[in-house]
């Protein structure tokens, strides 16, 4: 990702998951959002079969609201100029939207867009919508309280 932004010649960036598309009116939504904010995420709608999917979905979109986290599947847009002043994503396996997501919180508060970027729910299709919401919390935490990206990388492959 920081290669890319490297190469990228435009004053904005997008990081986005390659299992999830953009609502129709994408860069008027992201021009218009990063006239007034240094960077920000979409609101997110999990495809799939399990019936808690809309609730995994709207449960992001709260956390994400109430912390002013966004995490790659929300899709990040953010001004070049400030990618470039934050570093960039730190070089680690995993959290790295996490992390990447404090450092811009320092600049700016995220613009919370309310139109939806739509994300393959097949991690909680295959694995269960509740085993998957205590794993992604369960690592989450446990980040939070100082564990190795690293570790909790090698945690993430071997729970899927």
């Amino acid at each position: 990702m920081n290669l890319g932004a490297q190469q990228a010649s435009a004053p904005a960036l997008l990081f986005l998951h390659a299992d999830t598309q953009l609502p129709e009116d994408t860069v008027e939504q992201i021009t218009q959002a990063l006239n007034r904010h240094a960077w920000g995420r979409f609101a997110i709608a999990l495809s799939g079969r399990s019936r808690w999917l809309p609730v995994v979905s709207w449960m992001m979109i709260q956390r994400s609201k109430l912390t002013g986290i966004a995490t790659g599947d929300q899709g990040i847009f953010v001004r070049a100029s400030t990618f470039k002043a934050v570093g960039g994503f730190p070089e680690q396996p995993l959290m790295e939207d996490i992390a990447l997501s404090k450092r811009l919180k320092q600049i700016s508060s995220p613009a919370c867009l309310k139109a939806k970027v739509v994300s393959s729910g097949r991690r909680w299709d295959q694995h269960g919508a509740w085993q998957t919401i205590y794993l992604m919390w369960r690592l989450r935490y446990r980040y939070w309280r100082g564990a190795s990206a690293i570790q909790l990388a090698k945690e993430y492959r071997d729970a899927r």
